[in-house]
């Protein structure tokens, strides 16, 4: 399996804190979906960056993506080989937590994020890649 554990840096888990806070969305992971689905939406790679030391939160893959774990996986393996990426293993998962902390950035700095509703209507808002 290329992921089994999906790593959250502390600047994310405090953008999950106020995503949560916000929408009123309980559980981390539902919201780190969203998070990663936002991001895979935008046409651009996401940019490099480096994560220092251990992650803040730690969600285990088959609860990130739940009954749909493979579609995610899929959907991140297609969106590496559009931008040209290798999809082994050490790349899907660079990729899944670029597109992931990006995703985070993009919901959390929203401030018509208000309710579960402003996070629907920021998702149909959001430009989708070619």
């Amino acid at each position: 399996m290329a992921i089994e554990t999906v790593r959250i840096d502390e600047q994310g888990r405090e953008q999950l804190i106020r995503l949560k806070r916000h929408t009123g969305i309980e559980h981390f992971n539902v919201l780190a979906r969203w998070a990663f689905c936002a991001s895979l939406a935008e046409p651009t790679r996401p940019p490099l960056r480096l994560f220092k030391g251990e992650p803040a939160l730690e969600i285990a893959w088959r609860v990130f993506g739940g009954v749909h774990h493979n579609l995610y996986l899929a959907l991140l393996k297609q969106r590496c080989i559009h931008d040209g990426l290798a999809v082994d293993d050490a790349t899907l998962h660079e990729q899944f937590r670029l597109h992931l902390h990006r995703g985070l950035g993009y919901l959390a700095a929203d401030k018509s994020i208000r309710s579960i509703g402003g996070l629907a209507r920021k998702i149909d808002e959001t430009p989708r890649a070619a």
